[in-house]
């Protein structure tokens, strides 16, 4: 993970500074022999121990606010998904409402007076009814009462009624349009 890393690569340039340092210094002993030391390797090695203290916590920090801040980002992908969900979740129970309305629109005991009638008696009063009442109606029969009077009816508004009939069986059907 970045933060790590760049947590790891400061620790290196310490590890990698304390070397650089120590090379530094013996290649000035080794030039300056006679004079005396100045500085104590000892000391140096302190400070240079303090530098990577005093680094190590503004490195954690960073880390954490990385971290932080892919957190939050994640959070609001997450809060972003859940708002879809809840808008489909919607769209869903508005549509099996409006399913469950067409059908009850056939259960006023229509059904009943069209199960008995001949089917071209049945096409032709169907032809005159509104298509989503029609629809629904012959929904309700039975498959073969339904291809018989559907048979009577004119071709178009046949061809309209099994589309209705189509379009409130399929699970990808949403509030979008009426099917009228």
């Amino acid at each position: 993970m970045i933060p790590n890393a760049i947590a790891r690569n400061m620790l290196i340039g310490c590890s990698l500074a304390t070397a650089a340092l120590l090379l530094s210094l013996g290649a000035a002993l080794a030039q300056e022999a006679p004079k005396p030391v100045a500085a104590d390797p000892a000391s140096s090695q302190d400070e240079i121990r303090q530098f990577c203290t005093n680094i190590a916590d503004p490195a954690r920090d960073q880390r954490y606010l990385l971290q932080k801040q892919e957190l939050e980002k994640l959070q609001a992908d997450v809060d972003q998904r859940i708002a879809t969900m809840d808008k489909r979740k919607a769209e869903y129970e508005d549509w099996l409402k409006k399913r469950d309305d067409f059908l009850k629109t056939a259960d006023l005991g229509l059904v009943d007076i069209y199960k008995n009638m001949k089917p071209d008696a049945a096409a032709a009063s169907l032809n005159d009814v509104r298509t989503v009442v029609a629809a629904a109606i012959i929904m309700k029969l039975s498959a073969r009462q339904s291809s018989l009077i559907l048979a009577e009816m004119d071709a178009k508004k046949a061809a309209v009624i099994t589309n209705i009939i189509a379009s409130a069986s399929d699970p990808n059907t949403s509030k979008s349009k009426d099917p009228s």
